[in-house]
């Protein structure tokens, strides 16, 4: 029997039941993945940072496989004006930051900034926490199946710009892919696509989990962004 997850009576499962075949491959990135491979920022040993969580969520759209992402306003501090996962910190009420914190957090972060019905998805899998080193964030990607779509749209335009869906199809193909350069020298992948361009920390997981699922197409590295200060 396979639970969808529901953050409203306290009740957040794993499952990897039912999954549609084609995510197999994501299955298998989240079993086998090491934090180095998804990224050079690891939490400090310290344990300083602040508990965050985003939530990765795999549709089956029109043209196949897809991932909801939204657009941060772009009067926030933080990441302005960034397409990113939903997600945010975690709250006192989501629980324990070691278990199962991070899996309400991304659900109710996804619900707060783009309307989503939690109990449509199905969380079937956890990434190693990653860093953040401009914000400060310890960050646990967590991935889910939208079993049951729900409509999404902006919740508060204070927070969140827009709400969309991109193809994987689109993520994966060459014409599409990048290389953003920042002024303070640093390099990352990005993706320009749905008018929008998709760098940094988002960017960096979507792109690690194409590449170890099998679904990355060679496309030309040299193809250059600018970035400015501001970002």
């Amino acid at each position: 029997m396979t639970r969808a997850s529901d953050t409203r009576d306290g009740s957040v499962v794993l499952s990897k039941d039912g999954l549609p075949g084609w995510l197999e491959p994501v299955v298998r990135v989240v079993e086998t993945v090491e934090p180095l491979e998804l990224s050079r920022f690891l939490p400090p040993k310290s344990g300083a940072g602040r508990q965050s969580a985003v939530l990765i969520l795999f549709g089956d759209g029109e043209r196949g496989p897809e991932l909801l992402l939204m657009e941060r306003a772009s009067s926030l501090r933080s990441h302005a004006g960034q397409p990113s996962f939903p997600g945010g910190a975690l709250d006192p009420e989501d629980g324990d930051p070691q278990a199962d914190g991070p899996l309400r957090a991304a659900l109710r972060e996804a619900e707060e900034e783009t309307g989503l019905d939690p109990s449509g998805v199905q969380l079937f899998g956890v990434l190693p926490k990653l860093y953040i080193p401009v914000s400060g964030f310890v960050v646990t990607p967590v991935l889910g199946w939208w079993r049951v779509p729900s409509p999404v749209d902006v919740v508060d335009p204070n927070e969140t710009a827009r709400v969309f869906t991109v193809p994987v199809a689109d993520l994966t193909n060459p014409d599409n892919r990048a290389t953003t350069v920042h002024p303070s020298g640093h390099r990352g992948p990005a993706f320009l696509v749905e008018s929008a361009l998709v760098w940094g920390f988002t960017a960096g997981i979507i792109d690690r989990l194409l590449h170890f699922s099998g679904w990355e197409r060679p496309w030309d590295r040299g193809k250059q962004v600018p970035l400015d200060w501001r970002s």
